[in-house]
């Protein structure tokens, strides 16, 4: 056999030969003397070394990939809403006009009265659902909702109350809730004035009460168990949460998902794409409600989320709210008169119109179509782009 030559103790010096089915197996070059080998060995061995060289020493894949975790912001803080301090008005636009969303530590709501609405919005989801529909009927956006009508144990549920927050029980008392509702309306309507005398725009909302509705959103879930985006959004002017306690939240940017901790006992305050709109695109938005998020873990809590949103009528009509600032010196003094739907007239109309970023548009079949759209892909304010 040719494998016995290799029991020799003299060293062979194996040549190469024409009959390569008959002719032993080469030598390792361990074995071969260097000397001996061939231009196409070494040319291969060569590009073997450059290759193992150039591998990584370990090779591994993740288990998971999982987008990396955000870091929590402090949301710009406005200490006062002061329409005579300049200080205080240019905070406010600089926060409007970068991040759409701000907290303000100094307010006119006690502590006290949101942990007392707080308690109340608990004993609303304490009943059983077929009394939450009957005490708190639905008529859109009033009333009960949840998410998953066929599985009691899973979907958010929420309920949408005026600034009465009246119920048909005899036996639920939301008198604190009402209180707390209408104090956080008051606060939400001094950010509307603040905002329109920062940013430049007609304030509505300011001598006709009739153009403002304010809505009361309370809701329950699992902290951090619906992604930013989900649920149902609602449009509004401006958005109020009162920070009863230390807790994060993931608010729907117009730059994307971003989570934010506001001090305790502040009002984190977002402004939605109402606001946008009035303001003629100056000011950035937030879509739909604040999300809490649970750190450490918390996985399964339960937490009662209250927001106050500050909105429109549906039988209203949204425009830009144009204000001739950028006019001749000579049209300084035409009057400004503002129309119903929310916009201005006068005799420099002509060169303003020019500028609008948005074409106006009704309410109530926005407003119906961003509620019951899940995950829109894109902003639904894009179609009313100028």
């Amino acid at each position: 056999m040719a494998s016995s030559t290799h029991k020799h103790h003299h060293h062979h010096h194996h040549l190469p030969t024409p009959h390569p089915t008959t002719a032993a197996p080469p030598p390792t070059p361990s074995t071969q003397h260097p000397n001996t080998r061939s231009t196409s060995d070494t040319a291969d061995a060569d590009a073997l070394s450059l290759l193992l060289h150039r591998l990584p020493p370990t090779l591994s894949l993740p288990a998971r990939l999982s987008p990396r975790p955000k870091a929590t912001l402090s949301p710009p803080l406005i200490t006062t809403l002061s329409l005579q301090n300049p200080d205080s008005l240019s905070s406010l636009l600089s926060a409007s006009s970068q991040h759409g969303f701000f907290q303000l530590t100094n307010h006119s709501v006690l502590p006290h009265l949101a942990r007392s609405a707080e308690s109340d919005s608990l004993s609303l989801f304490t009943l059983p659902r077929n009394q939450k529909r009957l005490h708190f009927p639905q008529n859109w956006p009033l009333g009960f909702d949840c998410d998953d009508e066929e599985d009691e144990d899973n979907g958010t549920e929420s309920f949408c109350f005026d600034s009465t927050c009246s119920t048909e029980s005899t036996e639920l008392s939301l008198a604190s809730l009402g209180e707390f509702t209408r104090e956080m309306e008051k606060v939400g309507l001094e950010v509307v004035e603040a905002l329109s005398c920062a940013v430049g725009f007609g304030n509505p909302l300011r001598d006709d009460p009739t153009r403002v509705c304010s809505l009361m959103w309370v809701s329950e879930g699992s902290a951090g168990d619906e992604p930013v985006g989900s649920g149902k959004f609602y449009p509004y002017v401006v958005g109020l949460h009162y920070q009863i306690r230390c807790q994060g939240y993931s608010l729907l940017a117009d730059s994307g998902s971003v989570s934010v901790s506001p001090q305790v006992d502040s009002i984190l305050v977002t402004l939605g794409d109402i606001a946008q709109v009035w303001s003629n695109g100056k000011t950035k938005k937030v879509r739909g409600r604040p999300i809490p998020c649970l750190e450490n873990g918390g996985k399964d809590a339960r937490c009662i989320s209250m927001s106050l949103l500050v909105t429109l009528p549906l039988e209203a009509t949204v425009s830009p709210l144009l204000i001739p600032r950028s006019t001749p010196a000579d049209a300084k003094d035409s009057p400004v008169d503002h129309n119903e739907d929310g916009g201005s007239s006068s005799s420099t109309d002509t060169l303003i119109e020019s500028t609008r970023a948005f074409n106006s548009f009704c309410f109530e079949d926005y407003a119906w179509r961003v509620y019951h759209e899940r995950l829109p892909s894109k902003d639904p304010l894009d179609r009313y782009h100028v």
